[in-house]
């Protein structure tokens, strides 16, 4: 069952969902080779249950193994954890979040302009609205 408000996830369900939507389509021992500080097979194999139950995850079975796939596009779990990291950690405010990253980031001119351009969308649709 997929919640409409996605149900936080443990640092090692966020590594793992980083994993799938990297490869697309993972097996347990997929996702083994790739974590940090790797736990044990079952555990692994419990953790991708578990986001299968809390509905971020879906299987299928080919050649006698499950194969896991995410049920969420990438857009939109990325969405969902930008809300929340906004929210969270920036009380809501946009504009502190550039301001962090402006401040914490070495940004390209290159990509200083393109966020200009983008900044003068917004403004330029807002005026239309």
């Amino acid at each position: 069952m997929q919640a409409s408000t996605p149900v936080p996830l443990s640092r090692r369900e966020r590594q793992i969902m980083d994993i799938v939507y990297r490869r697309g389509r993972v097996t347990t021992a997929e996702v083994l080779e790739e974590l940090e500080d790797p736990p044990t097979y079952n555990a692994v194999r419990s953790a991708l249950r578990l986001l299968e139950e809390k509905g971020h995850l879906k299987h299928e079975e080919e050649a006698r193994r499950y194969v896991y796939l995410a049920t969420t596009p990438r857009t939109r779990a990325r969405s969902h954890a930008l809300q929340h990291l906004v929210k969270t950690f920036f009380g809501g405010s946009a504009e502190q979040v550039v301001n962090a990253l402006l401040a914490e980031t070495e940004l390209s001119p290159a990509e200083l302009d393109r966020m200009a351009r983008r900044i003068e969308e917004a403004r330029r649709a807002e005026e239309e609205s």
